[in-house]
């Protein structure tokens, strides 16, 4: 049943945290993976403000298991770099950082760089965290113009985020924004969580979603498919029905799978074959 192509399942290193970068490649081959999302976070790769590590080694690695880095994704959670940066230092600094994480897909080869709206205080006004958002993304879609990326704009959970944490907040953003580099994508797990549905993000985005982060949930995690309640038959069908030609990031991000993120995305794929066209 072709409901996909090989080439659309974007593995991810994220869960490979206490490995190394050829071990997390070598294990994409061997799952049978073709793509790659690549996290540019240590110990894999040294991404700041200020520099990043050298492209051409990455690239060569790819070349050698002939992998294609398609997306990159810039840690903006854990680190203290994000799009709605509260204090001025803190926001040019977070502006630098993801310009030179534009500047690193780039040199990799990356079409898409994925990003979501950031977060105010919980204890100032949404819409000044709003307007640094917006201000953030702007900025950055005019940059990422000028390395022929777009960016992919997420929602976020509450427990995230007080700025995208809906579709309609998406929407907002894109229409606010209104630069053709700035488009939208969806994470199942937040979609689940705020009880929307895949349908209804193509109805109200249709092409302008070029990218997602496709996992399990229940609806919370970011799990391997089958560990959560989501229907992975269901969910390839809806994309199947809107003519999603776009990448389906498996961002595994939950403690259990660290200890042997190979085995968990072996499982993955296992799960994805019935569905895959060659």
């Amino acid at each position: 049943m072709g409901l996909i192509n090989r080439e659309q399942i974007a593995g991810m290193n994220i869960h490979y945290l206490f490995y190394s970068l050829e071990y997390f490649l070598d294990a994409q081959v061997k799952a049978g993976i073709k793509t790659i999302e690549f996290w540019p976070g240590t110990p894999h790769f040294f991404l700041t403000n200020r520099e990043y590590s050298d492209c051409r080694r990455v690239r060569k690695l790819l070349d050698e298991r002939e992998l294609t880095l398609k997306i990159i994704t810039p840690e903006n959670c854990t680190y203290q770099y994000q799009f709605a940066a509260q204090e001025k230092e803190q926001f040019e600094k977070s502006r630098e950082y993801f310009k030179n994480a534009l500047d690193a897909g780039e040199e990799m080869g990356a079409e898409i760089m994925a990003i979501n709206s950031g977060w105010g205080y919980w204890n100032e006004e949404r819409e000044e965290a709003w307007k640094r958002s917006r201000e953030m993304l702007s900025c950055l879609a005019e940059y990422a113009a000028t390395k022929k990326i777009r960016l992919a704009m997420e929602s976020l959970r509450p427990q995230e985020s007080n700025l995208a944490t809906t579709l309609a907040d998406v929407k907002r953003m894109l229409t606010e924004v209104d630069h053709p580099n700035l488009k939208a994508m969806i994470d199942l797990t937040a979609m689940g969580v705020a009880g929307e549905t895949i349908d209804q993000w193509f109805a109200e985005l249709g092409e302008d979603i070029i990218h997602m982060h496709f996992i399990d949930g229940n609806p919370y995690g970011h799990l391997v498919w089958g560990d959560g309640t989501h229907s992975l038959k269901e969910c390839l069908e809806a994309l199947k029905r809107h003519g999603y030609k776009g990448y389906l990031g498996q961002e595994i991000t939950e403690f259990d799978y660290f200890e042997d993120p190979a085995e968990a995305d072996r499982r993955n794929m296992e799960a994805y074959e019935p569905f895959i066209s060659e």
